[in-house]
């Protein structure tokens, strides 16, 4: 079996082509849309997501919600709260970076 060295490198290029993702779409938001207003409205998303975890938890509490919902609801409240608090993390140390920057 010859192999053609052509012929390979046009494979391995056909291969490298199969993986690329398609270009980003851009939002339909409001491109006007200040940081605080997205802030707010991430933080009350996150809120939502706690109060619905509790509202499952005091249903199984009653015996009228899924286990597999409540523990959905739970880990998901808490993937939410582990996020806010490393985005907190990270704003407070940017904030000490421009605090220790030279005038």
């Amino acid at each position: 079996m010859a192999l053609n060295i052509g012929s390979a490198a046009a494979a391995y290029a056909r291969q490298a082509g199969i993986g690329k993702a398609a270009p980003m779409e851009p939002r339909d938001k409001d491109p006007t849309q200040s940081f605080a207003d997205m802030v707010g409205d991430a933080i009350k998303g996150a809120i939502d997501t706690g109060r619905k975890s509790e509202a499952l938890s005091a249903k199984a509490l009653t015996g009228d919600a899924d286990l597999r919902e409540v523990v959905t609801a739970v880990t998901n409240a808490e993937v939410t709260l582990q996020t806010a608090l490393a985005i907190r993390d990270r704003m407070v140390q940017a904030y000490q970076e421009i605090m220790r920057m030279p005038i």
